[in-house]
């Protein structure tokens, strides 16, 4: 597992919201150990309140799905693989997000059963946790016209020609969250996209330290969560390679590359009135 571990280029920005995680293991010692150290250091807790803890994949019971398990046990069934690794630093830098969304599943579980299909809220929980990114943008005119762009899929306009909202100051920070996603990008490609939440802060939040927005995205959007639940229309599409600054290369050509920064495809209910996405 060490030598997976050396293949993360911690340099990269799409890292930031969980390197502190990995900053504070020893390493010393086994990483699902140095989980557990953090863990109750920090005192996470699963939605029932029992204590986080990491657990080898061997611990979850034949005929248990691994939500349910978390859900009753506070155990989170752990294999030595990036996917698991990744997954552990975000239940450590977004622990109120994990929570609910386990409750979420957990839920749905106990309603519909496993069953062959998750279901549309169970299917929406698990693309968060495994696919997400957080845009947080600042709440005024200038944010909200950003996120009706990258909606519309005016890639050129939100990501090039406004691509000084993007960083430290700007007014547009994305957090990435899915630790599927972050195990993909240890070989970045460009077409890697995030299923991504927007969020809009007071203009006071881009000048709080790093922690104390951190905590704010944790507990706005497991707010969020707990009480209006989740569906799939809350994500907008962003490849992250596009993101202004976590590539080089970014010139115009780069984001005229349609094979990845695609237009918006027509809604087939239209014409019926249906709902766009």
């Amino acid at each position: 597992m060490s030598a997976e571990i050396a293949q993360i280029d911690w340099t990269h920005p799409w890292y930031d919201a969980v390197r502190p995680a990995f900053d504070s293991l020893d390493p010393g010692v086994p990483f699902i150990a140095g989980f557990n150290a953090n863990a109750a250091r920090l005192g996470l807790q699963n939605h029932r309140g029992q204590p986080i803890r990491f657990v080898p994949q061997a611990e979850l019971p034949p005929n248990t799905a691994y939500e349910e398990f978390i859900g009753a046990t506070g155990c989170v069934p752990t294999r030595e693989n990036l996917h698991d690794f990744f997954n552990g630093l975000v239940w450590q830098t977004f622990p109120l997000i994990k929570r609910e969304l386990n409750a979420l599943q957990a839920a749905q579980i106990a309603q519909a059963g496993v069953g062959k299909s998750r279901g549309p809220a169970r299917d929406a929980a698990t693309i968060f946790d495994e696919n997400a990114a957080l845009l947080v943008l600042r709440d005024a005119d200038t944010g909200r016209a950003l996120a009706e762009g990258l909606r519309a899929h005016r890639w050129h306009d939100t990501l090039f020609v406004q691509r000084a909202l993007f960083g430290a100051g700007g007014g547009a920070e994305v957090w990435l969250f899915g630790h599927a996603l972050m195990e993909k990008l240890v070989a970045p490609r460009k077409a890697i996209t995030a299923h991504t939440r927007v969020l809009f802060a007071p203009a006071a939040w881009f000048g709080l330290p790093w922690e104390d927005r951190r905590a704010w995205i944790d507990m706005q959007v497991a707010g969020q969560l707990c009480t209006e639940g989740l569906a799939t229309s809350a994500f907008t599409p962003l490849p992250v390679l596009g993101v202004p600054g976590w590539w080089p290369g970014q010139d115009e050509t780069f984001y005229l590359d349609d094979t990845v920064f695609r237009p918006k495809r027509a809604d087939k209910n239209a014409n019926q009135g249906g709902k766009h996405d």
